[in-house]
């Protein structure tokens, strides 16, 4: 078993928001390996669907706590289901890697990035596997908070779609 945390905000508001990448690629992976829709779960905070790939049970977690209380739902699902550190993969948007990159990694702190550090607070770990998206772009000239809750210009949402394939392609390399 393992589960794959996607990091955003829950709401329409915040849905095509760089800060909701993580929710992005949660949506993308049930649509390519044909998951059940997303179901709300009181009792974790949280939105899951559940599938399979390479015969491997995965739960998919949208945390609806906000960014910065992530840590909580992650916490009560591994609580529950008796999952260890290395079956949580993390997935979550990154502004010091450019635009269409991801990397992937584990046992890093947080670098600001508060649903991460929530995470790491609440699991008292920061050993966990993540694939960390780039948002990243040289030329902005707006404060951070306001430009992570920014939707992404048409340029922008091909650079993502084309990392969320790669997101996929590692996701799928973890589990078999």
């Amino acid at each position: 078993m393992k589960m794959i945390v996607g990091l955003g905000n829950p709401g329409k508001e915040y849905e095509k928001t760089r800060h909701n990448v993580g929710f992005m690629a949660l949506d993308k992976i049930t649509k390519i390996y044909d998951f059940g829709d997303f179901k709300t779960e009181e009792k974790f905070e949280a939105e899951i669907s559940q599938g399979e790939i390479a015969a491997e049970k995965i739960f998919l977690i949208k945390p609806q706590t906000f960014m910065n209380s992530s840590g909580r739902t992650v916490q009560k699902m591994m609580n529950f289901y008796k999952a260890g550190i290395d079956d949580l993969i993390v997935i979550h948007d990154d502004l010091d890697i450019a635009l269409g990159e991801f990397r992937t990694g584990s046992g890093s702190r947080s670098a600001g990035h508060k649903g991460v550090q929530s995470i790491i607070d609440f699991l008292d770990s920061k050993d966990f596997k993540r694939i960390r998206v780039g948002i990243k772009i040289e030329d902005r000239k707006i404060p951070t908070e306001k430009f992570v809750l920014g939707t992404f210009t048409k340029k922008e949402s091909e650079a993502i779609t084309g990392a969320l394939d790669g997101v996929i392609e590692t996701v799928k390399k973890e589990l078999t």
